[in-house]
Formats: C-alpha cells, sequence, structure tokens
C-alpha cells in the first residue's frame, strides 16, 4: 500500500467545548460550521488556498463581527474539511489509498486548485492518485470500496472510472497472472512483512457488486480473457457475497419477503452475475448454474433469469449431478418440496438441443443421452417420497425420456416402487399408467426377483417379470426356477397352473410334431405371441390370457409352456 506525507507541522489542532480549534498566538477570525462541529480558524491560511472561502467572504465584507459559514452538505465531513485545513496550515497529513477518494471530494469542494495558488491540494493528490494508486492491485480495490458514500462526485472526478480501467488493463495483461502483496504487521515493537499471492479474480471479489459488475464487464468486452477465467472469478464473487442458501431453508424465513434488505441485495446480485455469465459451453460448472438456479428460486429474481440459467443447464444437463437438482419449491401455488416444473423445463430444453445437434457426433449425443436417463431416474427416486408430487408429472418425467435412452430399467423400477409405496391410495388404473414404460426385459436378476414379489405392482407387470426372468434363465441355458407360491396359487385358482417344457437347456432336442407349426413362415409375428390385455386384473384377481386362435388339431397346453415354446 502506497502512502503520501504532505507538509512538516506538528498537529496543533484541539478541542474545547465542543469547538475545534488550533493553538496560535494570533487570534481567530474565521467561524465554519461543519455539520454538528464548530471550527475557530483564521482566514489568511485558508483563503490563500480555498476559492470557496474566498467568494464566501467577499460577499459577507459588510458584517463587522465574524460570520459563521456553515458547510453541510461537505464531502466527507469533518474528517475530510480537517484534512484540507491541516493542509493549508502547514500541518502534516498523510494520504493513502483509504482516504484519497474523501479528501479529493473535499479538495474538490473547496477549490483548492491550480488557479488559486501553484502546487495546491488538488493538484498534489492528483499526482499522487495517478502515479501510485493506480499502478497497484490492492490500492485501487481500496480506492474503489471507499467510493460509495461519494458516488457521484467520484463519477464526476473520474476516480471510480479510471480505477476501472486500471484493473482491466492488468488483467488483461496478463490473465493468468498472481499478484504478490506485502503488508506489515507490527507485534511488541517488531515489525513482520508478509507476502500474500492472490489471484486477480480473488481482488475483484472484495468490489460491491456495481463496481465488479463494470469490472467484469470491460474485462469480457476485451476478449481476452479465457472465459473459463471468467467463469472462476464469478464462481468466487458469488461463493463469497451470497447467503448460504441452507440456512434461508433452515429458519424458513426471508425467502419470500421482498421488502428485506438481504434479499433484494441478493436478487440484484444473481441477475447481475447471471448477465456476466460467458456465453461458451463448460465456461462455468453445470453444477455453478444449479445453485445459481436454486438461488434464484429461493430470492424470487426475475423471470427472465430463471429461463436464461434452465437454458444454460439444459446445454450441460449431461454433467449434472441430482443432489444439484433438488431446487427447493417456494411458489405459493404448489406444495411439492422440491420445484418439479423448472427440472421439467430443463428436461424439455434439453431434448430440444439434441434434435437440434442430429448433425453432430452420434455416440458424444447417446453418451449425452445415456447420462441424462440415468439422472432423471435418479431424481425421481428423490421426489417419490413427497405425498403431494402428482401422478401426471411423475409419469411425464419418466416418458421425458427416449425409450432406447434407458438401457436398464433398475433405477425406474426403484423410483416406481417408492412412488407406490408412498402413494398406496393409487387406484388399478393409475398403478397401470404409473408401470406402462417399464420394461421388464432391461431388469437386473435381483430386481426381478424384488419384482415378482411385489405386491403393490400390477399383476400384469408381475407376469412380465416372470416370464422375462425365465426366458433368461433358458437363454443362459439353465433350468426353469420355479414361480412364487403367491402367483401359483393364483393360477391354479383359475386351472391355469403352469407345467415347465420339457427341456429348457440349451442342449438339442428332438423336436415333437407338434412344435412344427412355430416354424410356420406364413404365421405372423403378431399372431404367434400371447397377448395379455389390458383388462387383465379383474375385480376378482384373477389373470385373463387372451390366445390367439391357431390350428384346431393343436393339442392344448398351458398358458406359461406354449408362452415358452414361442419365445
Amino acid at each position: 500500500m502506497k502512502f503520501m506525507k504532505l507538509g512538516s507541522r506538528h498537529d496543533t489542532f484541539y478541542s474545547s467545548n465542543g469547538v475545534r480549534s488550533i493553538s496560535s498566538e494570533v487570534g481567530t477570525d474565521l467561524i465554519i460550521q461543519v455539520n454538528e462541529t464548530r471550527y475557530l480558524l483564521h482566514k489568511f491560511p485558508l483563503l490563500s488556498k480555498c476559492l470557496k472561502l474566498q467568494r464566501l467572504c467577499s460577499e459577507n465584507t459588510e458584517f463587522s463581527q465574524p460570520r459563521i459559514f456553515e458547510l453541510s452538505d461537505f464531502p466527507g465531513g469533518i474528517k475530510a474539511f480537517e484534512l484540507c485545513a491541516k493542509f493549508c496550515y502547514g500541518i502534516t497529513i498523510t494520504l493513502s489509498a483509504y482516504n484519497i477518494v474523501s479528501a479529493r471530494c473535499a479538495a474538490k469542494y473547496l477549490q483548492m486548485t491550480e488557479e488559486v495558488e501553484k502546487g495546491n491540494l488538488v493538484h498534489k493528490l492528483e499526482v499522487f492518485f495517478n502515479s501510485c494508486i493506480l499502478n497497484g492491485w490492492k490500492d485501487c480495490i481500496v480506492t474503489l470500496q471507499t467510493t460509495k458514500p461519494f458516488q457521484l462526485w467520484s463519477e464526476e472526478l473520474g476516480v471510480t472510472s479510471r480505477c476501472i480501467e486500471s484493473l482491466v488493463s492488468k488483467v488483461l495483461s496478463n490473465p493468468m497472472k498472481v499478484i504478490s502483496h506485502s503488508h506489515s504487521n507490527q507485534n511488541e515493537d517488531i515489525e513482520e512483512t508478509h507476502t500474500t499471492k492472490r489471484w486477480w479474480g480473488e481482488y475483484l471479489s472484495e468490489l460491491r457488486i456495481d463496481l465488479y459488475w463494470r469490472t467484469m464487464a470491460a474485462l469480457k468486452s476485451g476478449g481476452k480473457v479465457p472465459p473459463n477465467l471468467i467463469g472462476a472469478s464469478l464462481k468466487i464473487y458469488t461463493s463469497k457475497w451470497l447467503p448460504k442458501i441452507s440456512r434461508k431453508l433452515e429458519n424458513g424465513s426471508g425467502l419470500n419477503n421482498e421488502s428485506d434488505p438481504s434479499s433484494s441485495n441478493s436478487r440484484l446480485l444473481l441477475e447481475s452475475i447471471i448477465t456476466l455469465l460467458p456465453i461458451e459451453r463448460n465456461a462455468v460448472s453445470c453444477s455453478f448454474l444449479l445453485k445459481l438456479l436454486k438461488a434464484v428460486n429461493i430470492f424470487q429474481a426475475s423471470g427472465s433469469s430463471k429461463l436464461e440459467l434452465a437454458r444454460r443447464v439444459a446445454l450441460q444437463l449431461d454433467e449434472a449431478k441430482v443432489c444439484d437438482l433438488m431446487i427447493p419449491s417456494v411458489s405459493n401455488d404448489s406444495d411439492t418440496i422440491y420445484d418439479v416444473d423448472i427440472f421439467l423445463n430443463i428436461l424439455e430444453l434439453f431434448m430440444l438441443h439434441s434434435q437440434s445437434q442430429h448433425t453432430s457426433s452420434s455416440s458424444a449425443l447417446n453418451g449425452s443421452m445415456f447420462k441424462v436417463s440415468k439422472l432423471v431416474d435418479g431424481y425421481l427416486q428423490e421426489i417419490a417420497r413427497d405425498v403431494n408430487v402428482p401422478l401426471s408429472k411423475f409419469i411425464a418425467l419418466i416418458e421425458a425420456v427416449p425409450k432406447l435412452a434407458r438401457l436398464k430399467h433398475d433405477d425406474l423400477y426403484r423410483a416406481i416402487d417408492i412412488y407406490l409405496k408412498s402413494h398406496p391410495d393409487l387406484n388399478k388404473r393409475e398403478r397401470k399408467d404409473l408401470c406402462r414404460t417399464l420394461d421388464c426385459k432391461k431388469l437386473s436378476l435381483e430386481i426381478c426377483m424384488h419384482a415378482a414379489q411385489n405386491e403393490l405392482l400390477p399383476l400384469r407387470v408381475v407376469v412380465q417379470v416372470l416370464f422375462s426372468q425365465q426366458t433368461r434363465a433358458a437363454m443362459a441355458g439353465s433350468q426353469m426356477t420355479g414361480l412364487p407360491s403367491n402367483i401359483k396359487a393364483l393360477l391354479a385358482a383359475k386351472g391355469t397352473a403352469p407345467s415347465p417344457p420339457d427341456s429348457l437347456t440349451t442342449t438339442t432336442r428332438t423336436p415333437r410334431p407338434q412344435d412344427e407349426w412355430l416354424k410356420s413362415p406364413n404365421l405372423s409375428v403378431s399372431s404367434s405371441r400371447m397377448k395379455l390385455v389390458a383388462d387383465d386384473e379383474p375385480a376378482d384377481g384373477s389373470l385373463k390370457v387372451q390366445r390367439p386362435c391357431l390350428i384346431s388339431s393343436q393339442p392344448k397346453r398351458t398358458m406359461f409352456s406354449k408362452l415358452w415354446l414361442m419365445k
């Protein structure tokens, strides 16, 4: 940190009965009121350097007694005024990044320019500002931080713009540079010097959002800073200034209070950060985008910000994690724990983008689609526990993923099982609708064993699971295992007890004459398969099987063995 000292006299200002004055053998002849503080000073040293005071005194020459000149709107208050007064008296003052803005505004107010006297305060401050303040990282940052009480003054004097331009030029000269900053600490009369190394993104994170936005916008327009560095800086700034969302959720306060200053500031910060996001894909992580989306939802930022984030998340959805997708719902129109609608919107945008990219590498698109399908099934398992999630939205999420994108249906089955347990009041038709996308051939052996004994599943699904399990067992060369006792009992009650085929191993067997019909080339696929009709679960719990009309001389076989042969 740079500093400059002016003047050589000792400080002789003192206070008496609420009045500030200076020790002198000459009587005071100038009374100045700054806010609530009164000063008894001398005309000669102040008027020789302050054009404003000269004009005030020249306008009041008809008064014989000293008049009180009130400077109620003085920038920087009594500290800034006293610094200027001490300069006029030649008393030593110290200038640094912490007080140069207030001193510069005060000198401007008092018109302490070169027109009044050579080497006046304005000139000295400008020299120090240009040669020292603008050359240092920390000095520029601190100077910008002190401009808040003097925003109009700082803009008019060019202090803010020159500091931002200096920071931008430093970054553009070497975006990868790590800045070293030395600072001194005094402890028990021992002075120690420490050197801290920081990246420019960490320095800029100390700025308030309006200054940070202007700086980052200038960096982006320069086109020399890589998008990933812009994204890294945005992430540092957001993590430092955005309140902890988890705390807001825990106490449930301040989420929807638009008059809350902290919520209002958070909305402004979020909307500003979103406008600074680089347009390049992967400039920021999908996890970071989803955290911003979660914050936008909680602090109820603008709808345009929400849509922009949803669009960006959709472009990188294959990188997301389930935990990042659990965005709390704060809408008064929904009782669900998480915002299911926003995820549906993201999925739709992802599918539209995938369709528009059909000319790209098919392997890359398929890889992304497979990842998203697993992501959706994981998300379904999380929201399935919420009793307020409507069936229509749950099914919409299931069917948003193309059928071919789900290589396995184990996770989908788990999600459906959780939803059935959390929603025991679903009727038969609703349970069928929920399970219609489930492909039993894509279930693992472990899941098949669970599904075969799952009383919550429609009976049709259970039978399909059993058929699929037996088919795989036959293809693997193993004997057909027995059916669960509850299914045996159900089928036996209707006289359809299964009898396994004579031989289900892969060893060669002599075909029976009655099997030759299976090889007929004239028999269509649709007529050679057993059809489980939609009303396979009548009120009495029996299983209806619709069989095709085949050759009349064909011996009657049980339902299960005939289906085996057709497989």
